[in-house]
């Protein structure tokens, strides 16, 4: 709806207005205007061609105006202070509904040739998945889902730390845990991992190699592996109940084999330097305030080193855009991972960093509890237990990523507003079960007559015209949610379509009228929106409640 108009009234300025005066194309902006009763969109046009055209904004929005008027797919077009506000036709409202009815309108758009890899989560291996990876764990899954329906070829990445210090501290927990079990006497170091799900580990693994496991610390490596691909199979299942799966694993121990190829490569484009018997990364002549360390003293690769072989093996398999989601702590360290990209001999600029927040929950009012399992973290696992994947995806996706984001698990357990998700699945429920219980199936609706209803000088055609638009503008909403990288904006739009129906359906009468399939054949579109959008935050529409 959104471009069919926008190209419509492209190509009506250009061929009536630009080219016979010899002037280029120009792309115009449709916004949609505060007041309703003003139409559908409005267009600034007049304001963008009037130093070109040497015409006041308000003369050119009037000859606009005559031009587009002639076009069936609008029914008002008013020129109004150098706008040009237009109102899409009964016509071209229901021709829009018929093919959402047959499935075209909400399908999936065509391919567009632009790749994506898209690295989120990749949460260290070494513990069950805490709600402070949930975040980017959900608005990673909704930005691919948003952007393979556009068109985009994106794949979904999960990088697995499993080479450093933690996986052996990993091992090393284990062992004292199943040392202790044992009755050993054991002695903590200042690092080590805590919580039960450290003594289910080593209880694991002594029914798995027997307790002579726990009587060498030379068995520190093998229970480091052990407990790594445990906690692994943990976050690919904690990931699944919150309905995302990744198309691709990367282990960084198994990428360093191309460390000495990389960093050759680095030492090509003059990236590096050696002093003080330490291999420095020149992230200063990239912008960082200070060169980075990437081999110790003693030879061995810092945590940086392992980042910057896996980007070069990124861009090595030459996707179009790379983007990741981290957390908001890694913030300083953009510079110097952008530097090292350079300095491979890439274009830095592709690769684009999203940040998330920190979430702090409640419930009724106190800090939510923390898990003893978990070494006091709050479990992802414990908090969709207490209110379900559903509503914690949503609320996960209520705000800009880039900003705090608290809520009290209370509210999602409401059966009203205030619970989002409930809100939205009401609506689309209310509608399945108009449906139900008329007589009309989805041949009989697309036979209904909803252009010539839509005509009718009527409150209840009016408002119907209207919920259709707002229905119908999914498509725009997911172009924006997804190029400015806000999801929010999808919650947001679902939210109100929400409430718009639920407006319509508490003022009107609907089932036994004598317009009842027409606006029945309007409502379906309505659910059909609902449905695409939740379904592209992760979330399954429910039809009855």
């Amino acid at each position: 709806m959104y471009s069919h108009t926008k190209a419509l009234c492209e190509n009506i300025i250009y061929s009536k207005i630009l080219n016979p005066h010899g002037l280029e194309p120009v792309g115009i902006i449709l916004e949609r205007p505060k007041q309703k009763e003003l139409g559908h969109f409005a267009t600034p046009v007049g304001f963008v061609l009037a130093k070109s055209l040497h015409k006041s904004p308000n003369i050119l929005a009037q000859e606009i105006a005559q031009h587009l008027c002639q076009q069936q797919e609008f029914s008002k077009v008013m020129a109004v202070s150098g706008y040009v506000n237009l109102t899409l036709s009964p016509s071209f409202l229901n021709k829009l509904c018929e093919s959402a009815l047959e499935g075209n309108y909400f399908s999936a758009q065509r391919k567009v040739q632009h790749s994506v890899l898209l690295e989120f989560v990749s949460a260290n291996p070494t513990g069950p998945l805490h709600i402070g990876h949930a975040r980017g764990a959900i608005y990673g899954d909704s930005l691919r889902r948003i952007g393979e329906f556009l068109g985009f070829k994106i794949v979904s990445e999960y990088y697995i730390n499993d080479a450093g210090a933690q996986i052996e501290t990993l091992g090393l927990s284990v062992f004292l845990a199943g040392s202790e079990i044992l009755g050993k006497s054991v002695s903590y170091p200042e690092q080590y991992y805590k919580g039960l799900y450290i003594v289910d580990i080593a209880k694991a693994a002594m029914e798995k190699f027997g307790e002579k496991i726990f009587d060498d610390k030379k068995n520190i490596a093998l229970l480091s592996e052990f407990a790594k691909d445990l906690m692994l199979l943990e976050i690919k299942n904690n990931l699944k109940e919150i309905n995302i799966e990744f198309e691709s694993f990367v282990s960084e121990k198994a990428l360093f084999s191309q460390w000495s190829k990389t960093l050759e490569t680095l030492k090509i484009h003059q990236g590096i330097q050696e002093k003080e018997g330490k291999t420095w990364l020149l992230s200063s002549l990239k912008g960082d305030e200070k060169d980075r360390v990437i081999v110790r003293e003693n030879g061995e690769p810092t945590y940086l080193a392992g980042d910057i072989i896996y980007h070069n093996n990124k861009f090595l398999r030459d996707f179009e855009s790379y983007i990741n989601i981290w957390g908001a702590d890694h913030h300083g360290y953009i510079t110097r991972l952008k530097a090292a990209i350079d300095f491979l001999g890439f274009d830095s600029s592709r690769l684009e960093i999203l940040l998330s927040q920190m979430v702090a929950l409640r419930k009724g009012g106190e800090n939510y509890k923390m898990s003893k399992r978990a070494g006091n973290f709050i479990l992802l696992k414990d908090v969709i237990a207490d209110i379900g994947a559903d509503a914690l995806r949503f609320v996960f996706l209520t705000k800009s990523i880039d900003t705090h984001l608290e809520f009290d698990v209370e509210d999602l357990r409401s059966q009203d507003s205030n619970n989002p998700i409930f809100y939205i699945n009401y609506a689309n429920a209310r509608i399945h079960t108009l449906l139900e219980k008329s007589a009309f199936d989805k041949t009989k609706l697309l036979q209904a007559d909803l252009e010539k209803f839509l005509q009718k000088d009527s409150e209840v055609s009016y408002n119907l015209a209207n919920l259709i638009f707002h229905a119908l503008s999914l498509k725009q909403v997911l172009q924006v949610s997804f190029t400015t990288r806000e999801i929010q904006k999808l919650c947001e739009y679902l939210k109100a379509l929400a409430g718009d129906l639920h407006s319509f359906y508490n003022t009107y009468k609907i089932l036994d009228t004598p317009n009842a399939a027409e606006i029945l054949k309007a409502l379906f579109v309505v659910s059909q929106s609902l449905t695409l959008g939740l379904h592209l935050i992760g979330i399954t529409a429910k039809t009855k409640m």
